[in-house]
C-alpha cells in the first residue's frame, strides 16, 4: 500500500493528507511546529463529513480516511518505512535546501521526495543531494483533494524511475498528472494562468472592459467549456474538420490580437486601483473569508457534479 509522509502541515500539507488518505494511503504528519499536525487533523476531521456527503472520498468513508492519518513526533519517525515524502515548507530556496538535505538523509533509499513548490525549480534546491535522482516538484492546485491536476516537474537529474513512481502514485489516488519533460519557470499552470491574467490586466488598463466584465467573460463563457475540456479539445470540436480546420479558418483572426498584446500592463499601477475598486464594490474586504468558504463549497458541488456526469456520460 505504501506510506506517505507529509512534511509541513499548513494549508497545502493538510489538503495533501486528505487526498492521499482518501485514496487509500497511510499518511503520517510532521511539522517543526508541534501544534501544526494537531490543527491539521482537526481541520481534516471537520471537512471529511461534507466530502463524504458529496461522494468525494473515493471508496472510503470519513472514519476510514481519518484512521489512516497519524502524527509523528520527530522527522525521523515520520520518515520510517515511507515510500513517498510530500514536502510543504515555505517558498524559500534556502529553507527548501535545508529541508531536502534532511529528507534525503533520513528517508528510505527508494522513497520518492517531492516538493509542493509552486514556483521554485527543483534544480535550485536538490543539486547537491546524494539522492537528487529521486527528487522532483509535485505542485497541486489547492486544495488537491478537490482539484485533480498536479504538475510533475523533474530536475535535469530526476530519474525516469522516480517520475514513473510519482505518476503512478498520483493516478492511484485519483489525481491527473501533468508530466513536464523538463523544468521551466512558472511550470505549466502558472504560465497558462499568467498569460490569461496578462490579457485581463491589459483589457482593463486600456479601458476596453471592466474587471467584472472580464470575470463574466470567463465565468459565464470560456470557463464553462474549460471545466470539462482543455483548449486544444475545445478548438478541435469548434470546426467541422477538427483542429487543423480551426486553424485554417480562424488562425488569421488572432494575428492582430497577438501584435496588440506585445506589452505588459503595470499590475501595481493605476489599473490595480480600478480592479480593486470594482472588486470591493462587489465584495467588501471584511467578507473575503466568507466568500472563500462559499468558493470551496461551490467547488465541492462542481466536483461532485463532474464525477456524476462522467459516470453518466463518460469522461
Amino acid at each position: 500500500m505504501g506510506k506517505i509522509a507529509i512534511v509541513g502541515c499548513g494549508l497545502v500539507g493538510r489538503a495533501w493528507a486528505i487526498s492521499y488518505a482518501s485514496g487509500g494511503k497511510q499518511v503520517v504528519l510532521w511539522d517543526q511546529d508541534a501544534e501544526a499536525p494537531k490543527a491539521a487533523l482537526n481541520y481534516i476531521a471537520d471537512i471529511l463529513g461534507e466530502l463524504e456527503t458529496h461522494d468525494l472520498l473515493g471508496s472510503s468513508n470519513s472514519d476510514d480516511v481519518l484512521a489512516r492519518i497519524t502524527i509523528a513526533i520527530s522527522l525521523e519517525e515520520a520518515l520510517v518505512d515511507v515510500t513517498h515524502v510530500q514536502e510543504n515548507a515555505p517558498e524559500d530556496v534556502e529553507v527548501k535546501r535545508a529541508v531536502f538535505a534532511q529528507l534525503d538523509k533520513f528517508a528510505p533509499a527508494e522513497a520518492t521526495i517531492a516538493s509542493s513548490s509552486s514556483a521554485l525549480l527543483p534544480s535550485t534546491f536538490t543539486e547537491n543531494l546524494e539522492g537528487r535522482h529521486r527528487c522532483l516538484v509535485m505542485h497541486p492546485l489547492n486544495p488537491p483533494y478537490l482539484i485533480p491536476a498536479v504538475e510533475m516537474v523533474p530536475a535535469p537529474w530526476t530519474s525516469d524511475k522516480t517520475i514513473e513512481a510519482a505518476k503512478q502514485l498520483l493516478v492511484d489516488v485519483g489525481h491527473a498528472p501533468i508530466v513536464m519533460k523538463r523544468e521551466l519557470d512558472g511550470f505549466v499552470m502558472n504560465r497558462l494562468q499568467g498569460a490569461l491574467l496578462e490579457e485581463c490586466f491589459r483589457l482593463v488598463d486600456k479601458g476596453y472592459a471592466s474587471a467584472e466584465d472580464i470575470d463574466v467573460a470567463l465565468r459565464e463563457g470560456l470557463a464553462l467549456r474549460w471545466s470539462f475540456m482543455g483548449p486544444f479539445e475545445t478548438i478541435d470540436l469548434n470546426a467541422p474538420g477538427g483542429v487543423r480546420d480551426y486553424v485554417a479558418r480562424y488562425g488569421d483572426v488572432y494575428k492582430p490580437v497577438f501584435e496588440q498584446a506585445n506589452w505588459r500592463a503595470d499590475w501595481s499601477g493605476a489599473v490595480l486601483d480600478d480592479i480593486e475598486k470594482d472588486r470591493r464594490s462587489k465584495l467588501p474586504a471584511d467578507k473575503l473569508g466568507e466568500r472563500q468558504v462559499w468558493r470551496d463549497k461551490k467547488l465541492i458541488a462542481l466536483m461532485a457534479h463532474k464525477k456524476q456526469s462522467e459516470k453518466d456520460l463518460g469522461k
